[in-house]
Formats: structure tokens, C-alpha cells, sequence
């Protein structure tokens, strides 16, 4: 498995929120500065999905962006895509290992500390908490856990584990965020919900990470 370094600004498409496809959303996205992607699809049927996921893995290919699909590793395989996130009620990620190989990026998402130190001793490249402020990019959304248990979270993790700090982040707090101990903070809403300044506004959060 290799070390995975995880740029400041994990950024995620949502094609409801932004009414683009995949494609789009991650042409506007790299255009902006960002350089890793989250395909999230929580409503298309998985063959529509996959088509949407494929046409943007060709414009990241061109572009040097990663490309992580949500939730399905078999997606993530078929479109060659750099890495899969999984959730508590995905596929295990020690199978998807077996399945993406060595290669490939595994992250996974915890809402508290427990999950955490279980991930830890996982095959997985990175690991995700939150929601650390409130979201609404979630229909069911786990208990918002805060800077503080984020602060924790980074102590009783690995410090060779990247932390993704997830949830509700806006410029407005995402430094914070990062000073609690977070190594990148995925970002969906405060991107996405004026799809004509996806751009734009990805280069003012890039800016204000530093």
C-alpha cells in the first residue's frame, strides 16, 4: 500500500446540488485549482453512474486530477478511477483492497472516535470525520462531533494516517478545521450551490488554505 498525500481541499460533486454532471463539475473544479475529486452520487441509477463517473475520469486524466469514486468499488474498478471512499455500510475495506489492489486509495469515513481507532487498523489510505459542523448535504446526517473531538480524533490517529476533516466546512471555518488537526477538509456545498462560480470559488478556498 502506498503513502498517500492528501492536497488541503478534497473536493466533492453532488449533481443534484449543482445540476452539472460529473464531468462538469470536475472541469470547473480542477479549473478552480483543485486536484483531487470525490465522485458522490446518492440518487442515479449505478449504470448511470458509471457512465458519468467514466466521462469524468477522461477529463481528470487530462487534467492530473484523482479521482476517488464514493461508496462503489466496483465502479472504481471498472472506470480505472485512482481510489474508492467508503462508508461504515460499504464494502469492508480489507475487501476492497483485495479488490482495487495495493495501488489504489482507500478511504473511509468515521463518526466517532471508536470507528476511528477501528480504522485505524485498516487497509485504508486515509481516514474521514465528521460531521464536524453542521450539514445539509446529508439526508440522514450523523451528530455533528466538533473541534475539539476533531482535535481528538487527531491524536489518537496514526500521525502517517491523513485525517479528512468532513461536514458543514465553509471558508469561513474551514482553517479552523485544519488548526484542530485535519490534514484536508472535503468540501461539497460552499463549492457547488452556484454552479457558475465553481471555479471561482475554488480558487478563493485554495487561497485561504494557504
Amino acid at each position: 500500500m502506498r503513502r498517500f498525500t492528501l492536497p488541503k481541499l478534497y473536493a466533492i460533486t453532488d449533481a443534484r446540488l449543482s445540476g452539472l454532471a460529473h464531468d462538469e463539475q470536475l472541469r470547473r473544479l480542477s479549473e478552480g485549482g483543485a486536484t483531487l475529486v470525490q465522485l458522490r452520487e446518492k440518487h442515479a441509477a449505478p449504470r448511470d453512474f458509471q457512465r458519468g463517473a467514466q466521462a469524468a475520469v477522461s477529463v481528470a486524466r487530462g487534467r492530473g486530477v484523482t479521482v476517488i469514486v464514493n461508496d462503489r468499488a466496483d465502479i472504481a474498478l471498472a472506470i480505472g478511477a485512482d481510489g474508492v471512499h467508503l462508508g461504515q455500510d460499504d464494502l469492508d475495506p480489507a475487501a476492497a483492497r483485495r479488490l482495487l489492489g495495493d495501488d489504489s486509495v482507500i478511504g473511509y469515513s468515521t463518526h466517532s472516535l471508536a470507528q476511528l481507532e477501528r480504522a485505524a487498523l485498516l487497509p485504508v489510505d486515509y481516514v474521514a470525520f465528521g460531521p464536524v459542523f453542521p450539514t445539509r448535504t446529508k439526508e440522514n446526517p450523523d451528530p455533528v462531533v466538533g473541534l475539539e473531538l476533531l482535535k481528538r480524533a487527531r491524536e489518537a490517529l496514526d500521525p502517517s494516517i491523513p485525517l479528512v476533516a468532513i461536514g458543514g466546512v465553509t471558508r469561513a471555518n474551514a482553517r479552523a478545521a485544519l488548526a484542530a488537526g485535519a490534514d484536508s477538509v472535503a468540501v461539497v456545498s460552499a463549492l457547488l450551490s452556484e454552479p457558475a462560480e465553481i471555479e471561482r470559488r475554488t480558487r478563493e478556498f485554495l487561497d485561504d488554505l494557504g
